[in-house]
């Protein structure tokens, strides 16, 4: 007996309320009063407002001036607050009240739906916190969609035996071939993802919570969705092997739930054979510690000099003391432009882009930022935050 490994299967609960347009006329939710909005509350709305603000509904309650059960029967739409603590739910998180409506398509992630790169170092309230930025996300896209054609998912289908996980390497190797890449180096990776169809997005530093989780993904929703972030080293070779990391798990663990650690050893399996394959770096792999060798190798692959003296170990080309001794000498040698840590911003082909691409395009058909903000409820810098907008401007504190 074999199984599919069920790429884009749907995890998410989708909610697809009342239409908003049909019950209070087409002149726009931003015009909608507090009243109406208390009569279309949408519970699951707070729910996901409080984890993105990392409240707890104690802190909620305290807020507002209610019962912390009394926020849990507004989450669970028992009953809905009256006009005026709408408007207090909105100023406490930081959203519009008529965010809080129901007539928006929505999915609900669980946190089993998701692999994270650093689970055991990341609470509860951090993961759901990623898990409703990663729904938003998802919201984003279903609104570009409407108005732009996103890249088909171009994914490989994978079979395996019967109770059997899929082998990295040879998933790996499946890939390449399927994405015609041969034995060559990986150029731009996170474009080469949004190509095949893959969302991607990198977390901006203002969402601290969520960038704390090197990365995450999931293939609970229509599309695949990877969620990256520039952790505290931001150096360019790791996130683009988070990045094959994810593609790992998108690929092989589509029926698996998340937080198996032998899963991320898998994933770590793959993202090495994928962005260092086996047949052609076996032979370019030096059997002893030369750094002009090496710092070439890193220049072509686009990995770092530490996963080439690892994939050197992996392969039998060194022992197990020889590397450790390497690692030692990469440690006194950290200064050095071959070692030291690249901005990933600094390659644009590593910088999701596809979703400010499409609502550029959009553009031409007079789709603005506040329109797309306006569909969804939203702030429009929040819609700004999700496409990857950087504000480099330095913050004024007055004393």
């Amino acid at each position: 007996m074999r199984r599919r490994c069920r790429l884009g299967s749907s995890k998410a609960r989708t909610l697809v309320p009342m239409n908003l347009d049909r019950a209070f006329g087409t002149a726009g939710r931003a015009s909608l009063s507090l009243e109406k909005v208390a009569e279309a509350f949408d519970g699951d709305r707070l729910r996901q407002a409080r984890q993105l603000a990392l409240m707890a509904k104690q802190d909620v309650a305290a807020a507002i001036g209610v019962s912390a059960a009394a926020v849990g029967q507004y989450e669970s739409n028992v009953m809905a607050p009256r006009p005026e603590l709408v408007g207090a739910l909105a100023s406490a998180l930081d959203v519009l009240p008529e965010f809080f409506s129901a007539g928006r398509p929505q999915s609900k992630l669980e946190s089993g739906d998701a692999f994270f790169r650093s689970l055991r170092s990341t609470t509860a309230r951090q993961r759901a916190k990623a898990t409703s930025y990663t729904e938003q996300v998802w919201e984003l896209v279903n609104v570009i969609e409407r108005h732009v054609r996103l890249p088909e998912v171009s994914l490989p289908r994978l079979d395996a035996e019967a109770g059997q996980p899929l082998d990295p390497v040879m998933t790996a190797r499946a890939v390449r071939q399927f994405w015609g890449l041969g034995g060559t180096p990986v150029r731009h990776l996170v474009r080469l993802l949004e190509s095949k169809g893959i969302v991607a997005v990198l977390v901006p530093i203002v969402e601290q919570e969520v960038a704390r989780i090197d990365a995450f993904s999931t293939l609970a929703f229509d599309r695949p969705l990877m969620v990256l972030s520039v952790d505290k080293v931001d150096d360019v070779f790791r996130h683009r092997f988070t990045a094959a990391h994810e593609l790992g798990h998108l690929l092989m663990h589509g029926e698996y739930s998340a937080g198996d650690p032998a899963l991320e050893r898998q994933a770590d399996r793959f993202a090495a054979e994928f962005l260092m394959p086996t047949n052609v770096v076996r032979h370019e792999l030096p059997s002893r510690f030369d750094m002009r060798k090496l710092a070439q190798l890193s220049e072509h692959w686009g990995v770092s000099v530490q996963a080439l003296v690892y994939r050197s170990k992996e392969l039998g080309l060194i022992s197990d003391s020889a590397a450790r001794r390497a690692y030692i000498k990469l440690h006194e040698l950290a200064a050095t432009p071959a070692v030291a840590s690249r901005p990933v911003r600094q390659y644009p082909g590593e910088v999701p882009g596809m979703l400010a691409q499409a609502v550029e395009l959009a553009g031409r058909s007079n789709v603005t930022i506040a329109s797309i903000a306006a569909e969804l409820a939203w702030k429009p810098l929040r819609v700004r935050r999700l496409l990857g907008e950087v504000d480099s401007r330095p913050t004024l504190t007055l004393v």
